[in-house]
């Protein structure tokens, strides 16, 4: 006997705007930001929550999208790659500098992981940039220009310049 999935409403906040769906309670945060907002930085890629490619703020701190049931945000703040608040923004500008991409895929939670770790502390060592970016996984091997890009950013950061 198949039995049909009941639906809900989520209410909650995407990069500040305010979010109402009626959902099943199969939908995964992922899906829903992807699926429905439209919204292509957070990436499906091991679907474990084990190489970081779906990382999302959830109300400030870094969490996997892919295997976080999307109705457990109710009332909550969830912030993707498109809305990283302005300061932050040049995370994403020294990425590109860095020319810290070969595939790319990586990048939405190298970034949003880079840009949590920034907006806590300011000048980080190479030692904390690798903590911060330890669980995320770049299989082409651009290790090297990422961890410049961050070193970038945090440069840029610390002297108040976006360039």
């Amino acid at each position: 006997m198949n039995v049909p999935l009941r639906s809900h409403i989520l209410q909650c906040r995407v990069n500040g705007q305010p979010l109402e769906l009626e959902l099943t309670s199969a939908a995964t945060l992922l899906h829903v930001l992807r699926n429905d907002c439209g919204l292509n930085g957070p990436k499906l890629g091991c679907g474990l929550g084990q190489c970081g490619a779906c990382t999302v703020w959830v109300d400030g701190l870094a969490a996997r999208s892919c295997c976080m049931p999307a109705l457990e945000m109710q009332g909550r703040e969830i912030t993707t790659l498109e809305g990283l608040p302005a300061d932050l923004q040049v995370v994403r500008q020294a990425f590109i500098d860095a020319q810290a991409a070969q595939c790319g895929y990586c990048l939405n939670g190298m970034i949003m992981m880079a840009a949590h770790l920034l907006r806590d502390q300011s000048s980080p060592s190479d030692a904390d940039i690798v903590r911060a970016l330890s669980a995320n996984v770049c299989r082409c091997g651009t290790h090297v220009e990422i961890m410049q890009a961050v070193r970038l950013a945090a440069q840029r950061l610390t002297q108040g310049s976006g360039a």
